[in-house]
């Protein structure tokens, strides 16, 4: 696979929602994008908080920018005493929550990102859904 499509995208946002849903038992926003950070997709559960539209997006875009979840974003953040600011991308988050997706080869794809539970629930529905793509 050399791109991510969008009834990719969309099978993903549902599995993304249907995850939290069936794990978390709370609504969640959900963002697919390609592997430049733009957006393919998006879904945001009735009762997600509005605030997680923009967090989620964020998520996936850092994720494809940096090639690595906002999770690991974060550990190097801490690692090495620096700020996210540094990257010179106002767009970006290091809330864990995005995670890259990648196909057979290892190369990227895109990225999703989730927002709505804690940071650690949302890291793992994104872990969850990079093991799909391949």
């Amino acid at each position: 696979m050399s791109q991510l499509t969008l009834e990719l995208a969309q099978d993903l946002l549902a599995r993304a929602m249907t995850k939290a849903t069936a794990d978390f038992g709370r609504p969640i926003c959900v963002a697919v994008c390609d592997a430049q950070g733009f957006l393919l997709g998006f879904a945001r559960m009735a009762g997600a908080p509005v605030r997680s539209i923009a967090i989620s997006q964020g998520k996936a875009y850092t994720s494809a920018r940096m090639g690595v979840t906002t999770e690991a974003l974060l550990a190097r953040i801490h690692r090495e005493q620096i700020e996210v600011g540094y990257f010179c991308d106002p767009l970006m988050t290091a809330m864990p929550g995005g995670s890259p997706l990648k196909d057979a080869n290892g190369a990227l794809v895109g990225a999703v990102g989730v927002s709505g539970l804690t940071s650690a629930e949302d890291q793992t529905i994104t872990d969850f859904i990079a093991t799909l793509v391949k």
